[in-house]
């Protein structure tokens, strides 16, 4: 009689990993409290979808994730008195309701979390003694008005337009991300491979929701949810 399985999608690991922190934690907002600057280079890091600039201030440089049209040589500015112009770093307190906005900062001075990814770009909702941002996601989230931001959207919009075509490729793009890839259903399985496995249809056959003091072997699908399927 077999055993179930206990590491589940771990991988099997690779001599090769891309170098993702060449950049990693640098790019942000200029620390600076008023700055400007020109961008001097534009950068491609291997673990983001978002193309970098290096821009030059008179504190020296620093990178940031370019914007839809950014080009060399072009002006950028960032804190108080900058204005409200793409490429352009402001608090967003200041940013006009129904302005696009990308890395948004979670925390005044945390160098920006939100809205990072290539073609990304969050809106400015409202104002009040907190600022309204609706992501991505079209959730909206209440953040500090001193929190910062950059106006426009994040280059490279059009990644996912080009189809992948064929699992190789595939292969290669997530080997270079920390992505599991392929995810194979617990319920194509043999019984032996997974909980979800065996049975003539490919049915989960027992509930999804499992403890979240499951053993090992038994703890797949919707660990300690508190409910599932989508609300109405």
């Amino acid at each position: 009689m077999g055993k179930r399985i206990i590491p589940r999608r771990r991988g099997r690991g690779h001599k090769y990993r891309a170098p993702d922190n060449r950049f990693k934690g640098e790019a942000r907002h200029p620390r600076a409290k008023s700055s400007s600057g020109k961008v001097v280079e534009l950068m491609h890091d291997p673990g983001r979808t978002a193309p970098l600039a290096k821009v030059k201030d008179q504190d020296g440089t620093y990178t940031m994730i370019a914007h839809d049209g950014m080009h060399l040589g072009q002006e950028v500015s960032a804190g108080h008195g900058a204005e409200i112009d793409t490429g352009n770093t402001a608090y967003i307190g200041s940013v006009p309701e129904g302005t696009k906005i990308y890395n948004v900062e979670m925390k005044p001075g945390d160098g920006g979390k939100l809205a990072r990814a290539a073609g990304e770009a969050a809106t400015i909702i409202s104002h009040g003694k907190l600022t309204t941002v609706r992501l991505p996601s079209k959730a909206q989230k209440t953040l500090d008005n001193m929190c910062r931001a950059t106006v426009g959207s994040v280059a490279g919009s059009g990644r996912g337009e080009k189809p992948i075509a064929k699992a190789g490729k595939n292969f290669y793009r997530t080997r270079s991300r920390p992505k599991v890839w392929p995810k194979v259903r617990g319920v194509a399985m043999n019984a032996v491979d997974h909980p979800h496995g065996s049975g003539r249809k490919q049915t989960v056959g027992v509930q999804s929701t499992v403890s979240r003091n499951a053993p090992p072997g038994r703890k797949v699908g919707n660990i300690a949810a508190k409910r599932t399927g989508g609300k109405r």
